[in-house]
Formats: C-alpha cells, sequence, structure tokens
C-alpha cells in the first residue's frame, strides 16, 4: 500500500451548534485550522476506500499520502518554533505507545501463525526500519511505511528546515531532485535502506511544501507563476503515470513513485497556496455541529484509524460471510458488494476508535476518553 495515514494531530475544539456564534479559544489553547482539519479527514476516508475498492484513478482525484505529508509538515514547522530536541520527543511519545498497543495484537497473532521474529524484531519497537513480518499478517503491517516515513521526517525535521530557511524557494525545488535521481539515475540499495530512500523522496517535496507555509513563502509568490507550475507539474506527474502504464502495469501513483511525487507536489501545493491565499479556514464548520464532531474525531483518532483499518476489512470478510447463514441478511442485504464491506468496514474501524483510541489520549498525556 502506498496510500493512509499518517500522523496524529489532537483537536480541542468544542462542537457548536447551527445557530451559535464561533467558539472563543481558551487563553493559551491551540486554534485549531478546520481546513487543514477537513482534509486530513478527507484523506484518511480515502485511504480506507482505496483499500476496499482498489481504485486506481484514487491517487489522482486526492493524492492522500502526498497532503497528510505536507499537513504534517506544515505543524512540524510551526513546532520547532520550540526547541527541536522537545518537539521530536513530543511526537515520538504521541506515535510510539498507539503503534506498540497496536504491534503488539499484530505480532502475536503472527508469532500464532508460525512467524519466528529475529533482530529486526527490534523496528516493532521503533520503526526505523520496516518492522519484519510474515505473510499471514502483510496486510495488516505494509501500511507501516508511512510510520516510518513520518518518523523519519520528524527526526530530519530540524536540519531539513535549517536548510530551507537559508534559501527557500532553491531548496524547495531541489527537493524533488532526490526521487528523479532514483528514477533514473540510482535507484538505491535493494534493501530496507533503499525503501526508505525511495518513500522519503517521493514525499519529499510535499513535507517542504509544509515549511514554505508556514513560512509565508507560498503567500507571497505570484499567483499566476505559483498555479502555472502547479499544473505543469502535475501535468509531468500524470504524463508519467499514463505513460510508463505497460512498464508498472497501471496507472496507479501508488505503484509509480516518480508519478506520485510529482502529481502529489503540484496537487498540494495548489491546496496550500489557495489556503494562503484565500485564506481558507473552514471557521464555519465549527456552526455544523455533526460535521465539525465528526472532523474533530478523526483526526483525534487519526494514528488509531489509521492504524486499525486494514485489519477492520480483514475482519469484515469472514464477519460478513457468516451473514450469508442468515436467510433475511442473505435475502435483503447485499452481500456481494464492495460498499457493503466498505460499511461494515467502518463499523468495525467505529468499534476500534471506541476500544483502542484512548491510547492516543495516554500518549499525549490527556484524560483518557471513549471519543474526544
Amino acid at each position: 500500500m502506498r496510500s493512509g495515514d499518517g500522523p496524529r494531530s489532537g483537536a480541542d475544539p468544542r462542537s457548536g451548534t447551527e445557530t451559535a456564534p464561533l467558539p472563543v479559544a481558551r487563553p493559551g489553547a491551540v486554534v485549531r485550522d478546520r481546513y487543514f482539519d477537513s482534509l486530513r479527514a478527507l484523506a484518511l476516508v480515502r485511504v480506507v476506500a482505496y483499500h476496499t475498492f482498489g481504485w486506481a484513478w484514487a491517487g489522482l482525484v486526492f493524492p492522500s499520502m502526498g497532503v497528510m505529508f505536507g499537513l504534517a509538515g506544515t505543524l512540524m514547522a510551526r513546532s520547532l518554533e520550540r526547541p527541536a530536541l522537545t518537539v521530536v520527543r513530543g511526537r515520538l511519545r504521541r506515535l510510539l505507545p498507539p503503534f506498540w498497543f497496536w504491534g503488539a495484537f499484530v505480532v502475536v497473532a503472527m508469532l500464532v501463525h508460525g512467524w519466528m521474529p529475529d533482530r529486526r524484531i527490534v523496528f516493532w519497537i521503533v520503526p526505523l526500519g520496516d518492522p519484519p513480518g510474515n505473510a499471514w499478517g502483510e496486510q495488516a503491517w505494509e501500511i507501516l511505511w508511512y510510520l516510518r516515513t513520518y518518523l523519519w521526517f520528524v527526526l530530519l525535521s530540524p536540519l531539513l528546515l535549517r536548510l530551507f530557511r537559508l534559501a527557500p524557494v532553491p531548496v524547495l525545488i531541489v527537493s524533488l531532485v532526490p526521487v528523479l535521481v532514483l528514477n533514473f539515475a540510482w535507484a538505491g540499495p535493494g534493501n530496507r535502506v533503499g525503501t526508505a530512500l525511495w518513500d522519503l523522496s517521493t514525499y519529499l517535496f510535499c513535507w517542504m511544501l509544509g515549511f514554505a507555509h508556514r513560512d509565508g513563502v507560498l503567500q507571497r509568490a505570484r499567483p499566476a507563476a505559483l498555479v502555472a507550475l502547479s499544473l505543469a507539474t502535475m501535468a509531468y506527474g500524470g504524463w508519467y503515470a499514463f505513460s510508463h502504464r505497460a512498464e508498472y502495469g497501471t496507472y496507479d501513483l501508488d505503484e509509480n513513485p516518480l508519478a506520485q511525487a510529482f502529481w502529489s507536489a503540484g496537487f498540494v501545493m495548489l491546496l496550500m497556496w489557495a489556503k494562503a491565499y484565500f485564506r481558507i479556514d473552514f471557521a464555519g464548520l465549527t456552526r455544523l455541529r455533526r460535521t465539525n464532531r465528526l472532523v474533530t474525531v478523526f483526526n483525534a483518532r487519526a494514528v488509531t484509524i489509521y492504524l486499525w483499518h486494514e485489519i477492520a476489512l480483514i475482519l469484515a470478510v469472514p464477519l460478513i460471510d457468516r451473514f450469508w447463514d442468515v436467510p433475511a441478511f442473505e435475502a435483503y442485504l447485499p452481500l456481494e458488494s464492495q460498499w457493503f464491506l466498505f460499511a461494515v468496514g467502518w463499523l468495525l474501524i467505529v468499534v476500534f476508535v471506541l476500544l483502542c483510541g484512548w491510547v492516543e489520549d495516554v500518549a499525549a498525556r490527556k484524560k483518557p476518553r471513549l471519543l474526544p
């Protein structure tokens, strides 16, 4: 999988009513940006949909992982206004406990199904490399590429941000060079290091775009030039995906790193620029009580949803198989429909959020709650 989330972000805003005034933030409280929160929620929905339906075109419509890395880069740049070591430590504290909690179930299940760990099991403690596993549990653990890539970006961000601020535009442009080098000059080592290099290179530009948004670089750019550059970048990514369709067996961006890098770069650049130029914040979302509440839950439980969604989809299949034994279900429910699988998968995701989401609260040093 090359689609899927991502870094968590707790959410504090209270839900308002449709006629209530906008809530006033408490002194010292972090003011949430509902535009970014909504994009993160949409990205998570797209990830689950992609893993349910396998739509090759999904990444062209909404490159969820590029968006997630762009948002994470913005938040990281803001956080690095504090001491770097404190920020990195805080990110690790928020990320690792939910990962350990989820990993305990996956590791035990794989052990029961014949997996024998080796020294690489250390990556189940700190996922700086892809944690090992067996074929039986692959659908569950293959999503960990995102956590590994996110973790490396977090560790590298103090240096990356320093370099970016020396020469913002040149460094931003150069951040696309690594994926070009890997694609056309040197494919990297064929091991965990090589895999990590490909993923870091694919999404480096999106992460740096987060820095650019935070520092106001995109807002200062000439609109016509930036939009033209964004569209040209997307055009190259789309052209490369379709022109190399025979080589990769599909035009799915998740199977083509170079196409993914350029399409995501242009797409996320437009989203970030539009946010800055038009000052979009979706503040009115707080007036829609149910929608605002849903966005809040998605953001406060982003890691839980990302980690557990594949297990939910896995469990949905045998559960639906049992429905065939009930005549009424067989007669009236669309048991063969992928949309029904999608719906059951989300019901199970809700169950996992209720049962496991509290770990994110503990990791963030908050009072554990069923729902934020």
